[in-house]
């Protein structure tokens, strides 16, 4: 329970519906969208594209979206992928015969075509109840009108200058740098698109002057993409089976590969084998513990994860319990493993930005919802005359041949965001997510313990001191404290201290017995809770 002497939020609690997102702005669009007949997906819809506006650096109508949802009643879990493929030229032999061996991040060769788009009309029309001509107002609005910077949107926004600078993207650098917090920023021409997009649904998106603006843009870059492309990316769109695992006593949904949620089904498999530390869960044993869990599921995302359309991924070997607990067996309690055993930790690429958000309706539909540009304001080029930023997904691929993950035609790169689901004897109890790029899987594995393994609320749990294995060190946040990170490092671990907090998360705690919500959402970041 909360220490009210202490800095801190409280859980947010309803009976009606709820939303949690990281912008006031989205969460109140959200909640419109629910008093006004609304369900949770068209509220999801809603809000996330008004984040598209507000939050640009994190997400943006040229990137990416997953989402789970779970239908009052039916027993089920269904996932969407809406993650973009790379163009049909994009071959190993293209980039092997001009010597690449490696992308650029703010090349337009790490653009995948924009699925995000195609996802939300692939939802709405098979399980929402309102169309964007409704739902997309109060995202134009915001884009004609401008809206007000938030401190952590200026925050991430003055540290991509530099990536702005790179590609020209003057427009998103008012006065020379990033806006200032309080200050209002009008994003240039993305209003007229979004217009387009209310009126002709995806289609205005992907055929037509929005698709060949885009085209246009990245090509004059040296891209591959095509007209045709964009074109094949209207049904890009697609559900497919979830994946889940048993955890005390709940059900933990995620999205299949090419998305990295099979890391957390491993996570918890591992940990799950584990008693809990009994000195809690700031202890240096527990996080000891659950770093040494990452660094081998990390190992093997590396290793495995890519298109299942286009390689086999073997799902069910790395979830299954005898490979979990050879993995688990490798743990020691008093020293970090100084060399991982094969398949050997590859190079990741810079953490991401994404947003996620989730919602419940009154009727108990479930939503559980995630967007993304993958880096900080995607590739940094922006098609001026649409206004749309591009992602940098295919930033995901490898030029290795052979490589499970090898760039190739039409094929979708490993992919970080992973929204996530908790049902109970068939019924859904929490959409979960914590967003952060590589930090997903840990986010949400230290998410869930906390939570119902440490027995901290809701908010308390997203609220924790979070720490990350990455590129070979120990990535910590400055509220860890400081005889835990001692303990750390007499371990073994490598210490740093993060410039930026990892990650921001969001949770509703469907309560079927009293008949409540209860939300929580990211300190990290400008959003909240709210419900009626």
């Amino acid at each position: 329970m909360r220490d009210f002497h202490l800095p801190g939020r409280s859980p947010v609690f309803a009976t009606n519906g709820m939303a949690a997102t990281s912008m006031p702005a989205s969460t109140l669009a959200a909640l419109d969208v629910l008093r006004a007949g609304g369900n949770a997906l068209d509220a999801a819809v809603a809000a996330v594209a008004v984040q598209c506006v507000v939050e640009p650096q994190s997400t943006g109508i040229g990137g990416d979206c997953f989402c789970l949802y779970a239908p009052a009643g039916s027993g089920k879990v269904l996932a969407l992928n809406g993650s973009g493929r790379a163009p049909a030229g994009a071959s190993i032999d293209w980039f092997e015969s001009r010597g690449l061996s490696e992308l650029e991040n703010t090349s337009a060769h790490s653009v995948t075509i924009p699925g995000a788009i195609a996802a939300w009309e692939t939802l709405l029309k098979a399980h929402g109840t309102k169309g964007f001509d409704e739902l997309l107002q109060p995202a134009i609005r915001y884009a004609e009108e401008g809206f007000v910077v938030h401190p952590r949107v200026a925050f991430d926004w003055a540290l991509l200058e530099d990536k702005l600078r790179k590609n020209g993207t003057q427009a998103f650098l008012p006065r020379g740098g990033a806006p200032i917090a309080g200050e209002r920023f009008v994003p240039p021409n993305l209003a007229a698109t979004l217009r387009a997009i209310a009126k002709g649904g995806a289609r205005a998106f992907y055929e037509g002057p929005v698709a060949a603006d885009m085209v246009a843009t990245l090509r004059a870059r040296g891209g591959l993409h095509t007209e045709a492309d964009f074109a094949a990316g209207l049904a890009g769109a697609e559900f497919v089976p979830p994946i889940r695992t048993n955890w005390r006593g709940f059900e933990v949904w995620q999205c299949p590969p090419n998305g990295s949620g099979l890391l957390v089904l491993m996570l918890l498999g591992i940990l799950g084998g584990i008693p809990s530390a009994p000195d809690g869960p700031m202890s240096a044993l527990r996080l000891h513990r659950h770093i040494e869990a990452a660094r081998l599921v990390y190992r093997d995302r590396d290793a495995f994860l890519a298109d299942p359309a286009q390689v086999e991924v073997p799902v069910e070997r790395l979830t299954g319990p005898g490979y979990l607990s050879e993995l688990r067996a490798l743990i020691d309690d008093e020293r970090a493993m100084k060399v991982l055993p094969p398949a050997g930790e590859a190079a990741m690429p810079v953490h991401a930005d994404t947003v996620y958000l989730c919602v419940v309706d009154r009727d108990g539909n479930a939503a559980s919802f995630i967007n993304s540009l993958f880096q900080g304001f995607g590739s940094g080029i922006l098609a001026e005359k649409s206004g749309i930023m591009l992602q940098n997904r295919g930033f995901g691929f490898r030029l290795e041949r052979g490589h499970p993950n090898c760039i190739a035609p039409n094929k979708r790169p490993m992919h970080t965001i992973i929204p996530g689901m908790l049902t109970k004897d068939g019924e859904a109890v929490m959409p979960f997510g914590v967003m952060g790029g590589h930090f997903q899987p840990m986010g949400q594995s230290l998410f869930l313990t906390n939570f119902l393994e440490y027995g901290l609320d809701i908010q308390e749990s997203l609220d924790a001191p979070r720490v990350f294995p990455y590129q070979g060190k120990l990535e910590i946040e400055r509220g860890l404290p400081a005889a835990t990170a001692e303990q750390l490092a007499r371990r073994g671990h490598q210490l740093s201290v993060v410039e930026r907090p990892h990650g921001g998360g969001q949770a509703i705690w469907i309560d079927r017995t009293r008949g409540t919500l209860c939300g929580a959402s990211e300190p990290r970041k400008d959003g909240m809770a709210l419900g009626y």
